[in-house]
């Protein structure tokens, strides 16, 4: 569902408004979400434009922390609907590692594993990064790139390997 919706507004990235993406995602009938979503976008797309001229890897790229980077994505009130989750994703799809997809797949892997508690996704950012360094540590004990771990654990759970 997430290509399809891609698919159908990519067209409207770069000017289109909320309207036109909201009839282009029911048209597609591609997100769940077609009325909000499109905001978002919108929104995003006017910030970045303000911020950084639509640079966005260059604005990625001048962080040397990647911590700071994935904090800026997940906590910039005008980056709309991206949590840690995200945001980690976001990044490594963009190139740039060092960030765990802690979704509630892989969660459940950990809580398998008893690495973690709980299979419920972390909700907030020092829960986060607690999960993230439990999985580091365990990607070092088991001599797993930590960046392909998740994608382990996901695929063991869904069945499949999209990437």
């Amino acid at each position: 569902m997430g290509f399809t919706a891609v698919d159908a507004v990519r067209p409207l990235l770069a000017q289109g408004g909320r309207r036109d993406m909201t009839r282009a995602l029911r048209k597609a009938r591609a997100h769940r979400f077609p009325v909000e979503r499109p905001g978002y976008i919108v929104v995003t797309r006017d910030y970045l434009r303000e911020h950084c001229n639509l640079k966005l890897r260059g604005k990625l790229e001048g962080f040397r922390d990647p911590l700071e980077r994935r904090d800026w994505l997940a906590q910039e009130k005008r980056i709309k609907g991206l949590g840690y989750k995200e945001s980690s994703h976001f990044l490594r799809n963009i190139g740039l590692r060092g960030h765990a997809i802690l979704d509630k797949h892989v969660m459940s892997c950990l809580q398998d594993l008893q690495i973690v508690e709980t299979a419920k996704p972390p909700a907030t950012r020092a829960r986060y990064l607690e999960v993230e360094e439990k999985l580091k540590l365990f990607s070092r004990d088991i001599k797993i790139d930590f960046e392909e771990l998740d994608l382990v654990l996901w695929s063991i759970k869904t069945g499949e390997v999209l990437k």
